[in-house]
């Protein structure tokens, strides 16, 4: 499975070192980002037409982040030379191009005059360094606390979500206890971090082999058998070098985004571990392999964390989740369908694999397709079907001899399916980015409304334990006043059960008010920010 075109291994030293040269001079304030504006003027240079610009911009910006890294930026010179020699540009011209090597450089009117522009500016950049005068003090060191980001930081989208964050969203979770009652507060990590994959499914239906499948190669832990030898949490994520690293360790590394799990204490971090190792699949994708979900007399067995807690954690942070049957496991227990109902509000992120299809001749696998439909039915409460894709997602050829050639050819395609939907992957994290931010702003705002409800809902002097039990007996009832109040969707509300657990460990009486200037401003957010956001970060060309 590829992911990305591989701009940078198929160039020759000579044109990256020209490469290198060339973005140095577009990225005019030397970030390390070539912004759209910087494209511009720089891109101008090859007399492509706007409409040529403007496809080079969408192809090589494919995760719509709104710049452009060196890795781009080398795509976007391919595409401009491809263009000049009279190709036709589309997003699989570069995957076409079956020698790349060979691509000539792009030609450039006026790149000797920008360079010599450029060095006369450092040279006389460093003569005013040297000299008696200080420049102004940088706002980035204004203050130890760093509480505000200065504008000019702002160029991408993840950064312009960060400074939204920290400035408006933050302090409304923190008055609220949103990050006691929902989510533990974001960090940096949480918005830098690469794409999330999680496989859930229950015991030897094909998790860790799935993930072995996709890069083709063993991962640090890996663990395959007939019994559940996945015994613990696992991430594989890219590293320098192959090497497992313990829960605890991971957990308080700031620039990992697993911050959050140290809620679910030491019991679970013991049982959690990061799989690190190189792979240019891994440079794109993060994967998360569970443990297998229990069944039968097992799943009596109680374990020792939280694991439908853990699975939710996971689940909001995930771009996708997978659930895996095989033909012979397709009994939901209980526990599963715990983990499946804790996967409330993600359903747009799920795909069902019916995993190791081809144990089955074509007439059983009717019926077992059949089976896990109406199964699923029973725990999805939603209208639509899920999309189930069929095949045998290991390193094996296909058993022909049970399924037969339209099997086999099924098989492909449904496989070709899959691997396209994971492709979309890393295109689709920056709209995700904003999808999950926008929908978490949504739920913080209906937090704080229905925290400020139940404290209006307390006595002034006397009586005030029975008046929170009483709202807590009737918790669901309070929900929908708050919603009838503010005209909110009922199916936004969080679970009343989970409510009514964290509310009480706490006194109602201690609550906020509301504070109607706090909801404005995520209502600005929401209403102006980030579609100026969005806005700004655009394709230049449009």
């Amino acid at each position: 499975m590829e992911i990305g075109s591989g701009t940078i291994a198929s160039c020759l030293k000579e044109q990256l070192k020209i490469f290198q040269e060339w973005f140095c001079l577009a990225d005019s304030d030397g970030d390390g980002r070539v912004s759209g504006n910087d494209a511009i003027q720089f891109f101008s240079m090859s007399h492509l037409s706007r409409a040529e610009l403007k496809q080079v911009w969408a192809i090589a910006d494919s995760k719509r982040q709104g710049y452009l890294g060196f890795n781009e930026f080398v795509r976007a010179m391919q595409l401009i030379s491809l263009a000049q020699a009279g190709y036709e540009l589309n997003s699989d011209i570069l995957k076409k191009s079956a020698d790349m090597e060979k691509i000539e450089l792009p030609v450039l009117e006026g790149l000797d005059a920008l360079a010599l522009k450029t060095k006369k500016l450092a040279v006389s950049s460093q003569h005013e360094t040297n000299g008696t005068s200080q420049p102004p003090s940088s706002p980035w060191f204004a203050s130890k606390s760093g509480s505000k980001i200065p504008h000019t930081a702002v160029t991408s989208i993840i950064d312009g979500l960060k400074k939204l964050y920290n400035e408006k969203l933050k302090p409304l979770e923190a008055t609220y206890l949103f990050n006691d009652f929902v989510s533990p507060p974001l960090t940096s990590s949480d918005f830098d971090a690469k794409p999330m994959i999680m496989l859930l499914g229950q015991y030897s239906t094909g998790k860790t082999t799935f993930i072995k499948h996709l890069l083709r190669c063993n991962y640090p832990g890996a663990h395959i058998g007939p019994e559940p030898t996945t015994d613990r949490f696992v991430v594989v994520m890219s590293g320098p070098d192959e090497r497992s690293v313990p829960g605890n360790t991971i957990a308080v590394q700031a620039d990992m985004p697993f911050s959050g799990l140290t809620s679910f204490g030491g019991a679970f971090l013991s049982k959690f571990e990061c799989s690190q190792m190189p792979h240019p699949l891994l440079d794109q994708i993060t994967f998360v392999d569970t443990p297998g979900v229990l069944s039968g007399e097992k799943q009596r067995t109680q374990r020792s964390y939280d694991f439908t807690g853990v699975i939710s954690w996971f689940a909001a942070k995930c771009d996708l989740i997978l659930l895996l049957f095989d033909p012979h496991k397709l009994d939901i227990s209980d526990e599963f369908k715990r983990v499946i109902g804790s996967l409330r509000g993600q359903d747009d992120k799920i795909r069902v694999v019916l995993n190791k299809a081809d144990q089955v001749d074509t007439q059983q696998l009717m019926r077992v397709y059949g089976a896990l439909m109406w199964s699923l039915g029973k725990v999805l409460n939603t209208p639509e079907v899920s999309r189930v894709y069929i095949g045998s997602f290991n390193d094996k050829p296909v058993n022909e001899a049970s399924v037969g050639p339209i099997g086999r050819d099924l098989f492909i395609k449904e496989q070709d399916d899959l691997l396209a939907d994971l492709i979309d992957i890393p295109k689709k994290a920056c709209d995700r980015r904003i999808n999950e931010f926008v929908k978490r702003a949504r739920e913080a705002k209906i937090h704080a409304y229905i925290i400020s409800h139940l404290k209006k809902e307390m006595p002034a002097m006397i009586g005030k334990a029975k008046a929170q039990q009483r709202l807590i007996d009737n918790l669901e009832d309070e929900f929908g006043k708050v919603q009838r109040e503010y005209h909110l969707p009922a199916g936004d509300f969080p679970s009343v059960e989970h409510f009514k657990e964290v509310l009480n460990g706490y006194s109602i009486d201690k609550f906020e008010k509301l504070k109607p200037k706090m909801i404005q401003a995520v209502d600005d957010m929401l209403g102006y920010d980030i579609p100026q956001l969005l806005k700004n970060f655009k394709n230049p060309y449009e």
